[in-house]
């Protein structure tokens, strides 16, 4: 098996064999050792590119060179070893080059002796490097331009499975196709944005830049058919057409149960190129088999931040509530909304936190929050409340909503006071093994405000706006270490309940009137 390199410079081609597993490519020194010499190239650097036969395939990877190596058009600098076929052109600096792997046939075995050996030209046999069959060293004759799409379509569903960024993807369809295309010498893949009506270029292949008819391209969208096209010289043929010089073209949607995602295009500036109908039919294939990747992927990445965002809300809610929220998530009806009504509001704030953190390490300051928010936390959920939020040593939890509830208030006030209990069992445990305690004051308002789910799919947070959240900041500000201070507004609804002294406080908005929870009713 030897390495045949075809080289086309300055208007002259050459041929050059190789016995070699490896040879260098550039504008090479005698240091250097053998390998293929291109110091007439001014474009070539000194170590270029390593061409390797491995496995009865060629690969090439670019050395670093200052400007570049590409196949069929793409440049592959950084991007490690890259497989070559028999068809593909790569450049090295301006020189362009075939690769193929030849074998010679031996001598049969039923006529030894002074049999003359045969001559070496008649009996080469280029292979043609078929990725879908393992080669063990046989000859094998090269594969039709039927047998490559057909190999090419076998390929193409595991590497939508195994290729993890959709941009990436997109560029290996577009790269396999202009390479099993026969006279496909360029090719673009644009998906719509359906937003703005724009066609966007995620993938190409070109010698310079893209080459794309976005006129020819929106009637493949439009028409939701593919076509068969070549430049009749007309006058009226669009500006992209005459600066790119496309004379040949096919175009083909990528659509997907009646879906149109985009289009994918391929072209030739050479007049004696040509497409046949059975190309077409290819690329109509290949378009669909990239729509259903696309849709797929789109459908996969939905469901992945449903999931995420229903992860991140379900902490905040009680199980009655996450049960309803995870159903409406299923069917993708939680979307950003809300409703303004009658809610109760509970701040919870532990006492003193800042002075006594500046004394603290900051992973003591965090395992001790974690130990009293995780109580709290608890304690509102477990009465049907919700977590709007942490605000530094602070919690604010809602009651009555996203739901309305009836005994919104009642609830309220008992998660008050099992939070007090809480706290003190905590810090009791805590101080017996010497570990940093304190206490936290809770203040309780009722009041119509907006609460619901705001901001972008991916990032929908629950919150609530309104008068009554600042009100009951102002009643917690106004406690002492282990006090409940109750809003009138809450207390007169909640007074069968509760044995409360009336307090006046002094507040932002001037002397407000509060009651301090002193205990629950026996048998309320």
């Amino acid at each position: 098996m030897s390495l045949r390199i075809t080289i086309h410079s300055k208007g002259a081609e050459t041929v050059r064999m190789f016995d070699s597993d490896s040879v260098l490519i550039g504008r090479l020194t005698r240091a250097d050792g053998p390998g293929l010499d291109l110091s007439d190239d001014a474009s070539a650097s000194r170590r270029h590119a390593l061409i390797e036969v491995k496995e009865g395939a060629c690969w090439l990877t670019d050395l670093g060179s200052s400007f570049g190596t590409t196949v069929n058009g793409r440049d592959i600098r950084g991007m490690g070893p890259q497989q070559v076929w028999p068809e593909d052109t790569v450049t090295a600096g301006e020189t362009m080059l075939r690769l193929a792997l030849v074998f010679e046939a031996q001598p049969s075995s039923a006529q030894p002796g002074n049999q003359p050996e045969p001559d070496k030209a008649a009996v080469q046999i280029t292979r043609a490097i078929d990725t879908t069959r393992p080669h063990l060293g046989a000859t094998v004759p090269p594969a039709t331009p039927a047998e490559k799409r057909f190999s090419l379509l076998l390929e193409l569903p595991e590497k939508f499975g195994t290729q993890p960024r959709e941009d990436a993807l997109l560029q290996l369809i577009m790269d396999r196709v202009v390479a099993v295309i026969p006279n496909a010498r360029r090719g673009a893949l644009l998906l719509r944005d359906p937003q703005h009506d724009r066609l966007l270029l995620k993938a190409y292949v070109s010698p310079d830049e893209p080459a794309v008819s976005e006129t020819l391209a929106r009637r493949a969208l439009t028409e939701k058919c593919g076509f068969l096209w070549h430049c009749t010289g007309a006058p009226d043929a669009s500006r992209s057409v005459r600066q790119h010089h496309i004379l040949h073209g096919m175009y083909a949607p990528l659509e997907w149960r009646g879906e149109v995602l985009g289009v994918i295009c391929v072209d030739s500036p050479l007049a004696t190129d040509s497409f046949a109908e059975q190309d077409l039919e290819f690329l109509l294939t290949i378009g669909r088999y990239a729509a259903m990747a696309l849709c797929e992927r789109r459908q996969k990445n939905e469901l992945e931040q449903q999931a995420r965002l229903t992860e991140r809300l379900l902490a905040n809610f009680s199980t009655q509530v996450r049960t309803k929220l995870v159903e409406q998530a299923r069917q993708g009806k939680l979307r950003p909304g809300g409703a303004k009504s009658e809610v109760t509001i509970l701040f919870c704030d532990i006492c003193g936190f800042t002075r006594q953190a500046a004394q603290m390490d900051p992973q003591d300051i965090v395992e001790m929050l974690n130990h009293y928010f995780g109580a709290i936390v608890q304690v509102i959920l477990s009465q049907d409340g919700t977590i709007d939020k942490f605000v530094g040593d602070a919690v604010l939890g809602v009651f009555g909503s996203p739901d309305a509830d009836a005994h919104q208030h009642e609830k309220a006030l008992r998660a008050a006071v099992a939070i007090q209990a809480a706290v003190a069992d905590i810090s009791r445990t805590r101080a017996a093994r010497g570990d940093a305690a304190c206490q936290v004051s809770v203040g309780l308002h009722c009041g119509e405000v907006f609460h619901g789910f705001v901001g972008a799919m991916d990032r929908l947070e629950f919150t609530v706006i309104g008068d009554a959240v600042n009100r009951a900041c102002r009643y917690c500000e106004a406690c002492g270490p282990g006090e409940i201070l109750v809003s009138a507004d809450l207390f007169h609804l909640v007074f069968k309940l509760v044995k409360a002294e009336k307090v006046p406080i002094q507040t932002k908005e001037g002397e407000l009137t509060a009651y301090r929870v002193k205990a629950l009713k026996t048998g309320s």
